[in-house]
């Protein structure tokens, strides 16, 4: 009796145990909630986080300026550029008539043009782009400038907007620098230095490192040097635009990133 007695209350037992532990596992799921749609959100939103704080290119993605910021940007900068080289020859010439000593921009180093300066022209032209040429496979850090600035500028233009980008701004800043800046300050080594050191410092920006002002310096200096051998603003305003062309021209059909626009 006593046997028969202990195995049913033994089963009893269990079996109690087994309906308890249902019922607490079920009131146990009854009172888990599901994550509300806030809590999902906030955890996309680290997701996301996370995935770009692990992409480096994520993070430093910069969209490059449309054709027509860029044309638009080139044609107000070179006007200004061009229309403050123009004032400061204009307020020199008369300062200098009526008799102040500041030196007469205009009479300085003027307009005009022969054809010997064609020989200094191409001087020029083939010795700025050979030691561009040479510098882009040898200075890794001024590659790296003169390629930032070259996507920031060149990426979305057409090949004929090479043509506008290269002599508006080389005709511009020559007539400031090389037109006004230079003979203002007398027309000497000091000046053609000073000048070019201001005119590579303005260089700085747009990806474009000290290696690049450093470059700008030393292209202001035969600018500079041509000048005063030939007292005329129109031979560094076309050896500028020339070589920016020919450095655009370059960059279009050479540079991988340029390829990889030119396929795309």
């Amino acid at each position: 009796m006593f046997q028969v007695h202990r195995g049913v209350v033994s089963g009893v037992s269990r079996y109690s145990t087994c309906s308890f532990a249902k019922k607490s596992l079920k009131k146990s799921r009854g009172n888990r909630q599901e994550p509300s749609g806030d809590l999902l959100d906030d955890k996309f939103v680290q997701n996301d986080k996370l995935a770009t704080s692990l992409d480096p290119a994520a993070q430093n993605t910069n969209p490059l300026p449309s054709r027509s910021a860029v044309l638009q940007a080139c044609i107000a900068t070179s006007g200004l550029i061009a229309a403050l080289g123009i004032v400061v020859r204009q307020v020199s010439h008369v300062a200098s008539v009526e008799g102040l000593p500041v030196l007469d921009c205009s009479s300085e180093v003027s307009s005009s043009f022969e054809m010997w300066h064609l020989e200094l022209i191409t001087g020029l032209v083939v010795l700025i782009s050979s030691c561009r040429y040479l510098l882009l496979k040898t200075w890794p850090d001024f590659a790296e400038s003169s390629e930032a600035a070259n996507q920031q500028v060149l990426s979305s233009l057409q090949p004929l907007d090479y043509m506008v980008v290269a002599f508006l701004p080389g005709v511009s800043e020559e007539l400031l620098f090389r037109g006004a800046i230079l003979p203002l300050l007398g027309m000497n080594w000091i000046s053609v230095g000073v000048a070019a050191l201001i005119f590579g410092v303005l260089h700085i920006g747009s990806g474009r490192k000290y290696s690049f002002a450093i470059w700008a310096t030393f292209v202001g200096l035969a600018y500079g040097y041509a000048t005063i051998l030939s007292s005329s603003v129109v031979i560094p305003m076309a050896s500028h635009a020339v070589n920016n062309l020919i450095g655009g021209l370059l960059w279009r059909y050479t540079s991988n990133t340029s390829n990889q626009k030119l396929n795309e």
